[in-house]
């Protein structure tokens, strides 16, 4: 099945709940109603389209709905990718999750809990996979400071922001990336070993 079909029966099968199709450098995205995510998953499994690659969320602060999901599935058959998007939004947003159709959302879906804030209705398991239980914030939002948060942590992890200048993994930078990044240091106050 090629992905122009692929599509075509996704639009049978889900009607006006698709919200547009673009295409653009040969890549094509669904934009849909995410309460029928679960549906269009299954139908594109049917489809051939067995793996989802990745799962993640965009923030758009300032913006109601404010977060984007977007979907990446390959079917191995053809070599084909679909994309499917689509918007939640509220105090806490929450999409159906898709741990049900794709072992693989698991993971996926609980690093978007916990990088972004969206929770994932129906998910077997859902919680922090790469910040400790507990922890308030979700760091990839875009009302996040880049330097943190001060946080009870204690010894579990840094309990103050980060100081802007700079940590143990900022290596040598291009000569105007100062004026670009501020955790950028002037090559002259690098440690010898890292130049």
């Amino acid at each position: 099945m090629t992905k122009a079909e692929a599509v075509d029966r996704l639009r049978t099968g889900l009607g006006s709940r698709i919200q547009g199709i673009d295409e653009f450098r040969g890549e094509t995205t669904v934009r849909l109603d995410l309460s029928e995510i679960v549906e269009a998953a299954k139908l594109l499994k049917q489809m051939g389209y067995r793996t989802l690659v990745d799962l993640t969320a965009v923030d758009h602060w300032g913006e109601e709905p404010r977060f984007e999901m977007v979907y990446h599935f390959f079917a191995d058959s053809s070599g084909d990718f679909l994309r499917l998007k689509g918007r939640v939004g509220g105090e806490e947003p929450t999409v159906p999750s898709l741990a049900g159709v794709y072992a693989t959302a698991d993971w996926q879906e609980r690093e978007a809990f916990d990088m972004m804030g969206i929770r994932f209705a129906g998910h077997p398991d859902l919680r922090r996979i790469l910040m400790w239980e507990g922890y308030p914030f979700h760091p990839l939002r875009k009302d996040f400071p880049l330097e943190g948060r001060e946080s009870d942590a204690g010894g579990v992890a840094f309990s103050r922001p980060a100081p802007m200048d700079g940590g143990p993994y900022v290596t040598q930078s291009a000569q105007e990336s100062g004026e670009r990044e501020p955790r950028a240091h002037p090559a002259d106050e690098l440690p010898e070993e890292t130049l």
